[in-house]
């Protein structure tokens, strides 16, 4: 039982392990899809294959769609070389449910893959055939927020776009001066209509892409490299949208348990691999069951009927509100709160964390306590529905396999947006967030956290994150078992109203977390303590 088009014609044995299989030929559905391609996505990872492939999917079997998607790299060539060429571009699908079942689908809606290569002339060729094709109606991305940045945090642009904007839409190389080079393509061959849809977890995502994209082309016309009414066509998004995007369903890295059972069940070569780029990933993706896409429904070109496959078609302003939800309150805020707690307390798997006493309190009184009561409704989805499948179904499962140390990566970067919305909400409504108590201790666990000491006293390593080398500059002399050594060392990062929005001394917390941070320094057990006495008061 091979992952290929050959493959999939042994269809008595896929049944009999239990595989769904595609209910459309994939080779024809790929040949009519390179002839006349409607839908072109970049960043071809483990959550595009699965989810956006999947919605894919569900409308070519319901006869609602009859091509499927053009998969584009620009960062990591690995996943065309490793995962989708020698697999015929397939995608196994393996949904984790909480109860220990899976359901194993194989997906036949990625119909090429391309490595998006100004320096190879057969790639370049074919990517600007597809960009010119009158039937092309979205391009789709899930990049990750750095594939939209230009600048470092100096406000510098980064070595290879300072290159793409000194050499012009022949020569790109990263992922928004390409799709800058692909527009204009687009345009020479007649300004045709296209909608961008970032589908990445970024706050205003479809915005950070259009200004991306904007300036790209806005510093190419300003050194000659292209006409200033291809800009005008670039800004005028009744000819190129950029859709808004909420985006939710948790992917985990691809597990050797889920790849050892499927090659038990007879299929071949399914164990995962990571890349040159540090991509961890397997002809298989392992997700929880819940998702939830919500798009901003405004394609100039015409579109698939996404919405008969789950997707919420909707407003700009609702999309707004509905990712607002999901960041500021009924998901991102627990992850942010707990990741930090379960490492120090020595819980590897977020779901064991949700099963222990104090954090799954601290789980319920950041969500329904302090959050519910100030979110605003979006209407499409119930936050108070949407919060008690985080808190009962898609946390605590265990099989998902997500570990706190994924979800803390970049941490010192999301607590901002993760608290600071509901702080200032508080403090719009009441004048003071001084009766907060659940998220002052999530700040506080993350400073915490920050010492690298667990509650035993012994050293952890702090997942990946940019802003660790400046904070433990801030948090240096401070030691664990010595609260004396603990003095002024919060005041600029609570006082910061760049981070929060707020300057937490102000707003009646910044003490607070001072208090619950200087408890936790106590010696061992003293992380335990204090979750124990601020969760009771």
């Amino acid at each position: 039982m091979r992952l290929t088009y050959e493959g999939l014609k042994n269809s008595d044995a896929w049944k009999k392990a239990g595989i769904e299989l595609p209910s459309y030929n994939p080779e024809e559905l790929a040949a009519r899809t390179k002839k006349n391609p409607t839908w072109v996505h970049f960043g071809i990872g483990n959550i595009f294959r699965i989810f956006i492939g999947g919605i894919a999917d569900k409308l070519i079997r319901a006869g609602l769609m009859d091509r499927g998607i053009i998969c584009v790299e620009t960062f990591d060539y690995d996943v065309v070389d490793k995962i989708y060429a020698p697999f015929d571009n397939l995608a196994l699908a393996v949904t984790l449910h909480g109860d220990g079942r899976t359901d194993k689908r194989v997906l036949g809606s990625l119909c090429e893959a391309l490595k998006a290569r100004s320096s190879n002339a057969a790639e370049w060729s074919r990517l600007k055939e597809i960009f010119t094709a009158d039937s092309l109606q979205l391009v789709s991305f899930t990049i990750t927020e750095k594939g939209y940045a230009l600048r470092n945090a100096d406000g510098k642009y980064f070595p290879h776009v300072e290159a793409d904007m000194n050499n012009g839409p022949d020569n790109p190389a990263g992922a928004m001066a390409i799709v800058a080079a692909m527009l204009y393509e687009r345009w020479k061959a007649g300004a045709k209509p296209l909608a961008f849809v970032s589908m990445d977890n970024v706050s205003h995502n479809g915005e950070k892409l259009r200004g991306s994209v904007v300036e790209t082309v806005e510093t190419w016309q300003k050194k000659n490299f292209v006409p200033a009414e291809f800009v005008e066509y670039v800004k005028d998004e009744s000819k190129v949208s950029f859709c808004w995007t909420m985006i939710d369903k948790i992917t985990p890295r691809p597990s050797e348990e889920v790849g050892k059972t499927l090659e038990d069940l007879g299929v071949e070569d399914m164990q995962p691999v990571i890349t040159s780029r540090k991509t961890y990933i397997a002809p298989f993706v392992n997700a929880e069951a819940p998702e939830y896409l919500v798009i901003e429904d405004s394609f100039p070109n015409g579109r698939p009927p996404l919405e008969k496959a789950g997707v919420y078609m909707t407003d700009r302003h609702t999309v707004n509100l509905s990712e607002r939800m999901k960041v500021t309150t009924c998901l991102n805020p627990i992850h942010t709160a707990l990741c930090t707690y379960d490492c120090m307390l020595g819980y590897t798997l977020f779901a064991d964390g949700m099963h222990d006493p104090e954090l799954s309190k601290l789980a319920h009184n950041v969500g329904y306590v302090e959050g519910i009561p100030v979110v605003e409704d979006p209407k499409i989805i119930s936050p108070t529905k949407f919060l008690d499948e985080v808190i009962n179904v898609r946390f605590p499962n265990p099989y998902l396999g997500d570990t706190s140390a994924r979800i803390a990566v970049d941490i010192s970067q999301m607590v901002g947006i993760r608290f600071g919305e509901t702080i200032k909400a508080y403090v719009s409504r009441d004048g003071t967030a001084e009766k907060l108590n659940a998220i002052p201790l999530a700040i506080a666990g993350w400073l915490r956290y920050l010492l690298a000491v667990d509650d035993e006293g012994k050293k952890f390593e702090l997942s990946p994150d940019p802003m660790i080398p400046e904070l433990e500059k801030q948090l240096q002399g401070i030691e664990f078992g010595k609260p004396e050594t603990f003095s002024e060392q919060l005041k600029p990062i609570l006082s910061n109203k760049n981070i929060f929005g707020v300057n937490l001394y102000e707003v009646g917390l910044g003490n607070k977390i001072e208090n619950m941070f200087r408890d936790m320094l106590k010696g061992k057990g003293a992380v335990r303590a204090t979750l124990k006495k601020f969760l009771a008061a």
